[in-house]
């Protein structure tokens, strides 16, 4: 079985979408078999903190790991590019507790990942690989996210506002087996698609302590009127970054079972429940 690691370093500096503060990320090869992770440079003895499903300590409007008192915010969008990408094994220094939102996609992850290229790992897996073999739903009223058996890795999402140049949107993307195949289509379907928000709840997210980082250049902003930032990427950019959120989040299990992810209106929060039940049927 082979993995992939990145092949040179790779760096950006932004600005948090929620704290409002400016971290530097350098992503650094790692060895075959060490996983995806995450290093607090910035704190004592730069304390490790693994991209996995049990270090997972906060879903609100965003991921967050953890590890003691050392955690990591906003953790989606990079992850999402990593795995897409091809990428296994990464070492991910930080100076700060956010993950920089840079455009609001995964789009300069990915273009930086492209650049360096991947270096193929031999490894000896003895990991469980599940696939799916019964129906996995979880749900918050009319809310759901679910792992459905089949013989491929999709995932499918949709949406539904009442802001009409939003409206109801589906889209579904295949997760390819063939490296190169699936890097490319993620790389031109999904990653581009930029978060957004709606104009009317953006004061009470930032009384709320959120968002501080948010603006025009990194976040698609609806109002009845329509965008006030357009022109989208996509007709429906919006479903997109949903199926952006989906993929990074369900990254942490560390491989992607063979199955059909399907959710609606679904968050980070149901998100992470799927995941964690998958986890629980793999012990």
């Amino acid at each position: 079985m082979k993995q992939h690691t990145l092949a040179e370093a790779i760096a950006h500096t932004g600005v948090g979408l929620h704290s409002g503060v400016s971290t530097h990320v350098r992503i650094l090869p790692a060895d075959a078999g060490s996983g995806r992770y995450f290093v607090r440079v910035d704190l004592p003895d730069s304390p490790i903190i693994p991209a996995q499903v049990a270090a997972v300590n906060q879903t609100v409007l965003s991921t967050q790991l953890g590890k003691g008192e050392a955690y990591i915010r906003t953790v989606e969008h990079l992850l999402a590019a990593l795995v897409g990408m091809g990428v296994d094994n990464a070492r991910i220094e930080i100076d700060g507790s956010e993950i920089p939102l840079l455009d609001g996609s995964a789009n300069e992850w990915v273009t930086s990942i492209a650049k360096v290229g991947l270096v193929e790992q031999a490894i000896t897996d003895n990991s469980v690989s599940l696939d799916i073999q019964e129906p996995i739903w979880i749900y918050q009223d009319d809310a759901f996210v679910a792992a459905i058996p089949a013989q491929e890795t999709r995932f499918s999402y949709g949406i539904d506002f009442d802001l009409p140049a939003i409206g109801n949107q589906w889209h579904s993307w295949l997760l390819t087996t063939q490296l190169e195949q699936a890097a490319a289509s993620f790389a031109q379907e999904i990653a581009p698609a930029r978060t957004f928000g709606l104009l009317h709840q953006i004061e009470y997210l930032q009384k709320s302590g959120l968002i501080k980082g948010g603006s025009l250049d990194n976040a698609l902003v609806c109002g009845p009127d329509g965008w006030v930032n357009p022109p989208l990427r996509f007709a429906n950019e919006p479903v997109r970054h949903k199926i952006l959120d989906l993929v990074g989040d369900l990254s942490l299990l560390g491989y992607f079972p063979r199955a059909h992810f399907l959710a609606y209106k679904a968050s980070h929060n149901l998100h992470i429940q799927l995941a964690q039940r998958i986890l629980a049927l793999s012990n």
